[in-house]
């Protein structure tokens, strides 16, 4: 039987995405000020309000009866496989393994399994496709198994354009990124091997920050899985389509995906942030 694959609103997972790959996705919730929306709510809205807005959005993980409500609306001899995101950066995961525990206490006994994917946005799309792909043909426990050697193979680089959301957010004290925004300083980001995101390289100039993050993919290509490579931009699509047109002419891969960042990563990214993820 066909495995099902559910996966969070972190993934920056397109309608038709998860619908040509049957992923369900269970959003998280997004606030300004009074007004709540969920983390599926259409981009275009999502970057004029938090334009317009002095404050951050917040954003907060489903509950665990939102990921039982998943559960139970599968087959109950279908095997499924939860896919979160980082459980460093937010706690998806652990309300998903709660979800798991009410799932059991109501007497199913199916298979389930919750993995935690230490990555967002499309290093964890990309990761619930090939599930989808893989979870087709094969058997749950070696699929499980699959996954956890593709998330330790996995590269997810970024870089931001603006530290003004950065600073909104307390990551950078506002004297600091005012002086950092004076000299134009671009930040080279990756998600480590413990889920956290990590400051690669401090650079001056949108140009020299692109050209870096090309190279860093260039590192690692020759050893590379080049079947897939997925791009996730917040709200500059026509840089992301220039930067991986680039990239595929130096270090082709067989499938692209391109998508916009939704709420969850573009509140801490801010406008202009491209990402990029492959596994080797």
């Amino acid at each position: 039987m066909t495995i099902k694959i559910i996966t969070d609103g972190s993934s920056d997972l397109t309608q038709e995405l998860s619908e040509q790959y049957n992923i369900s996705l269970v959003p998280l919730c997004v606030q300004f000020g009074h007004e709540q929306f969920k983390s599926n709510m259409d981009s275009e809205l999502f970057y004029t309000k938090m334009q317009a807005s002095e404050e951050l959005p917040k954003t907060s993980s489903p509950s665990p009866m939102e990921f039982l409500t998943q559960f139970k609306a599968a087959d109950p001899e279908q095997p499924i496989l939860v896919l979160t995101l980082s459980s460093v950066l937010s706690s998806t995961y652990q309300h998903a393994l709660m979800a798991k525990e009410m799932y059991r206490d109501e007497g199913f006994t199916g298979e389930l399994e919750v993995i935690d994917v230490k990555t967002t946005s499309m290093g964890l799309g990309l990761i619930a496709i090939r599930a989808s792909e893989w979870g087709r043909t094969m058997a749950f426990e070696p699929l499980i198994t699959r996954i956890h050697g593709l998330i330790k193979s996995s590269h997810t680089l970024f870089t931001l354009d603006t530290l003004e959301n950065v600073i909104k957010g307390g990551r950078l004290s506002r004297l600091k990124g005012k002086v950092a925004s004076v000299l134009n300083i671009k930040l080279l980001m990756q998600a480590s091997e413990e889920g956290s995101v990590e400051v690669v390289e401090k650079l001056r100039g949108t140009q020299k920050a692109m050209k870096h993050l090309m190279e860093k993919v260039g590192e690692t290509w020759h050893h590379a899985d080049t079947s897939w490579i997925a791009c996730a931009h917040s709200n500059c699509e026509e840089r992301a389509k220039a930067f991986m047109k680039d990239l595929m002419n130096k270090y082709p891969f067989d499938k692209v995906i391109i998508t916009n960042m939704g709420p969850v990563i573009g509140t801490y990214a801010g406008e202009g942030g491209i990402l990029v993820t492959y596994s080797s």
